[in-house]
């Protein structure tokens, strides 16, 4: 850590802006719920409205969005509200250009958390191995990993569905 650290200046209203969409399609690929998401994110800018610690720089904040959008999904899960809750079966209303988007997105939302976080953070979010090691705190080899894992869960899910050979 650099012993210069500097806040960031970013009123409330323009990291809302700024970052909404990743920490709402991140906590969606979570949750798989639109109205859990919607929670997700409100708990999500509190914190970090709240948050009295200095930032080094964007990149940090957007680190500690990425985190504390896995870490407040995880927790929704464990809660008693949520164990003692049974929840409708609902369509999730997510707009997609084409049916091929669709497929894909439906197929990676059937994969495990772990494997979720990983495609989503490097497909959707741009960021690089190294990059979702460090924000996830494990090893780019374990990244890897969950990578190729996921994208093979993937390649076989939509392999049924299109009868490839």
């Amino acid at each position: 850590m650099n012993s210069e650290q500097i806040k960031i200046d970013v009123s409330g209203a323009e990291l809302v802006e700024k970052y909404f969409d990743m920490v709402f399609r991140l906590a969606l690929s979570q949750t798989k719920n639109k109205d859990y998401a919607d929670d997700i994110v409100q708990d999500v800018f509190l914190k970090f409205l709240r948050q009295e610690k200095p930032f080094e720089s964007e990149e940090h904040v957007k680190a500690w969005l990425i985190r504390v959008t896995i870490n407040c999904s995880k927790s929704m899960f464990t809660s008693s509200w949520f164990k003692k809750n049974v929840p409708l079966d609902e369509q999730m209303d997510v707009a997609f250009e084409t049916e091929e988007e669709s497929d894909v997105f439906y197929a990676t939302q059937e994969l495990p958390p772990k494997y979720r976080t990983v495609i989503h953070l490097f497909y959707y979010e741009d960021m690089s191995v190294e990059r979702i090691s460090q924000c996830l705190d494990m090893k780019e080899t374990t990244v890897k990993s969950q990578l190729h894992r996921a994208r093979e869960m993937l390649r076989e899910k939509l392999k049924r569905g299109y009868d490839f050979v």
